[in-house]
């Protein structure tokens, strides 16, 4: 089945199409939405241009759309992509790194019915430790991108996720219920290298904007 991949550059999209490839899905394109509000309800913004450099070394086709993104209306720029996927590529669905968001999934869901296409979640109510571990158990190498929670702070910004992370993520979890994935929006991924890739993505942080408990890498 061909199928496109709702592409963020981060761990969540990334590890799903790597799933959808070993099931012998067609990764056809992939989607990224360049959003110009970074308190998207939807859509992953930090880090988003690195989508070009990733898309290269997958060598799978990229579609990119731009969105003011205003809650809801948003949607709208994600269903006309979609749709040029369908004619594009003869797309048959969609997968999405969804993990824990109704928000996300459903409106997703609703644009799939809309198009009558299949919508494909693989990552959907996984155990979010167990996910970071998968993530280092099958060599995808990821760093944060952005932080946007108590204690987390600009320290934090091209952290690698690794062993010593994920122990150090559980205690914040313990401490302060953070979500050890991001889920709730604490931290945004940027995935320098996985299986999918022909290599390393050549990229380098040139600088850490933000404050307080808020900050996000400019990465180029």
């Amino acid at each position: 089945m061909k199928v496109c991949i709702l592409f963020s550059g981060g761990k969540d999209s990334t590890y799903a199409a790597w799933l959808a490839k070993k099931e012998k899905y067609d990764l056809s394109c992939l989607i990224s939405i360049f959003s110009e509000n970074k308190e998207s309800y939807m859509f992953h913004t930090p880090a988003i241009e690195m989508t070009k450099k990733q898309a290269k070394l997958m060598k799978i086709p990229l579609l990119i759309k731009k969105t003011k993104g205003k809650k809801e209306k948003e949607l709208l720029d994600l269903k006309k992509v979609i749709e040029e996927a369908i004619k594009k590529y003869r797309i048959e669905g969609v997968v999405s790194g969804a993990i824990e968001s109704v928000y996300q999934a459903s409106r997703i869901q609703r644009i799939c019915n809309e198009q009558k296409i299949k919508c494909f979640n693989p990552l959907w109510q996984k155990n979010q430790i167990d996910l970071l571990k998968e993530l280092i158990d099958n060599n995808f190498e990821v760093i944060l991108s952005s932080v946007a929670a108590y204690p987390l702070d600009k320290n934090w910004i091209g952290k690698k996720i690794d062993e010593k992370f994920i122990e150090e993520i559980k205690e914040l979890q313990r401490k302060y219920k953070i979500n050890p994935a991001g889920e709730g929006g604490e931290y945004e991924t940027l995935v320098i290298n996985c299986p999918l890739f022909k290599k390393r993505v050549n990229t380098h942080l040139i600088n850490i904007i933000g404050e307080g408990n808020s900050w996000r890498g400019i990465f180029k």
